[in-house]
């Protein structure tokens, strides 16, 4: 299923055809606020795995496995709430912000450091601080905190020239496309915070 396929011009798999298609309608439900994208969260990162690790991209395929936990733990949450009421759209306080960023640098350490010495890959450090954004991107994604659009946009924008540079055009393209949904998201979630004000 990952045999050469040309769409619009550009070199592809139906594998990772299907992973664009499944990952873009899991950015719309996400917009929205459908738990449905969850659903469609796991299914686009089993199959993104697979494309990932025949380009070599082991930081991205090991991401993939991470969301599709993530996913089961954000499907759970966007379900059941927090405390006693649903899980609603919030802003992050300054000090929460400043952890984020320590944990997104600590875990490029890691992972990089992880990368370069355990794997084949030809780009560790880019592979190893866009999975630690995502990684970061994904839980406050999961707890509805509007600064995961931050994040995925900055990340997203990143993936593109990556995506580029390991030939994968059509994924390329898929960021380039998450990177106008994520700036819808954070409109959206963001007039949704200011409506609850």
């Amino acid at each position: 299923m990952n045999e050469p396929l040309v769409l619009a011009g550009l070199v592809t798999s139906p594998l990772e055809l299907i992973s664009f298609v499944l990952a873009v309608i899991t950015v719309v439900l996400n917009i929205r606020q459908k738990h449905w994208a969850w659903l469609f969260s796991i299914a686009s990162s089993a199959t993104y795995a697979v494309v990932f690790f025949d380009a070599r991209l082991y930081g991205d395929m090991g991401l993939q496995f991470v969301f599709i936990i993530a996913s089961i733990w954000g499907w759970t949450m966007w379900l059941r709430g927090a405390g006693n009421g649903p899980l609603v759209v919030k802003r992050l306080n300054p000090g929460t912000r400043a952890w984020v960023l320590v944990a997104w640098f600590a875990g490029f350490v890691v992972l990089s450091t992880f990368l370069d010495h355990f794997t084949d890959t030809d780009v560790p450090h880019a592979d190893g601080f866009l999975t630690a954004g995502s990684l970061m991107g994904q839980l406050l994604l999961a707890r509805k905190k509007l600064e995961n659009w931050h994040i995925w946009i900055a990340v997203d924008i990143l993936y593109v020239g990556l995506y580029v540079y390991k030939g994968l055009m059509l994924t390329a393209v898929l960021y380039g496309v998450f990177v106008l949904l994520a700036i819808a998201g954070l409109r959206a979630w963001a007039a949704h915070v200011e409506q609850r004000a």
